[in-house]
């Protein structure tokens, strides 16, 4: 991948491996579910070419970082704590921070619990997600949209990982990368079934190529999913361990970033959230908000190019 570095760095008890390319200002880049360092190839090429030191780890419990057994060490706590002892590693006291899916909710906690490590954060797909009081997120997911909710499916221990298994890990994450459905996926019950994309094609769309594919399927071949499915896992408890940051607001320079097509975008009341001021209510650092027209969830590896010059034209402000 034209000169990116692959190296694993000693973090808050684990090894945790990470791509980087580049010199300057560090850019840290948090992937999602089920991705790893590689959703970022594109972004990391290109801004890395124009000054920037990109620094893109696969998170606790993926690819070639270590996967703890335990359910419990997947708090976001913990996974802040991994980022934070990269950062000093990287010898830099602040990072322009780019975050996607379960990266981005990653994100919004370190700059809850560390604004002053963040320049500036652009957030992909998932905006900040304000703490109900009163219910715990899953109970309140599994009141809206039932048990066959996939985050509600995701808490099953073992049996969703057999469900995956069953159908194997390249129909799994191909069926989840290349979905353009909107609104809440519901999985059929007991079974993985069609899962997020009932409109899954053969051939893969032009911005996923069979290489591409490959990498992920290989990785998660050897790893299993167990790693990030704990990061659902650990919703309520996340919950329960922010109880004393319940009503903060994010000061942090912040540009979200999703598509038109987006399942978080189309489902949980979020496109009212943002759309209302609730939003920016809660985040009084935002300063930009693009939907982007006919791009789904992925939109890291959808619309690389626009995505890049997003960043881009909002880090060099700062």
């Amino acid at each position: 991948m034209d000169g990116i570095k692959h190296r694993k760095v000693a973090v808050n008890g684990i090894n945790m491996h990470i791509a980087e390319k580049g010199e300057g200002p560090v850019v840290l880049f948090l992937h999602g579910f089920p991705e790893l360092w590689y959703s970022w190839r594109h972004q990391i090429l290109a801004l890395s070419d124009r000054g920037y030191h990109c620094v893109a780890p696969d998170l606790r419990g993926y690819g070639e970082s270590d996967a703890p057994a335990s359910i419990e060490s997947y708090t976001s706590f913990h996974i802040v704590d991994d980022l934070v002892a990269l950062i000093h590693s990287l010898q830099v006291e602040k990072v322009f921070l780019v975050g996607h899916d379960w990266g981005a909710i990653i994100g919004w906690y370190l700059c809850m619990l560390h604004p002053e490590m963040v320049k500036a954060y652009v957030c992909l797909s998932v905006p900040f997600l304000r703490r109900n009081p009163i219910v715990p997120p899953v109970d309140a997911m599994r009141a809206l949209y039932g048990d066959n909710y996939y985050i509600c499916r995701f808490q099953e221990e073992g049996k969703v990982e057999a469900e995956m298994a069953q159908v194997g890990a390249e129909y799994v994450v191909k069926n989840i990368i290349t979905t353009r459905k909107t609104g809440p996926p519901i999985f059929p019950k007991g079974e993985y079934g069609t899962a997020f994309n009932p409109d899954m094609k053969q051939d893969l769309p032009s911005w996923l190529t069979q290489q591409d594919l490959a990498y992920f399927v290989s990785k998660f071949k050897k790893t299993g999913f167990t790693g990030g499915l704990n990061y659902y896992r650990n919703l309520n408890k996340n919950w329960e361990l922010t109880a004393p940051w319940s009503g903060a607001k994010i000061k942090v320079s912040v540009k979200f970033i999703t598509g038109e097509l987006d399942m978080v975008y189309t489902s949980l009341g979020m496109k009212d959230y943002i759309e209302s001021g609730g939003f920016k209510e809660d985040v009084p650092g935002l300063e930009e908000v693009i939907i982007q027209p006919g791009v789904a969830h992925f939109n890291n590896q959808e619309s690389p190019l626009d995505i890049t010059n997003h960043i881009y034209d909002f880090i060099t402000k700062f």
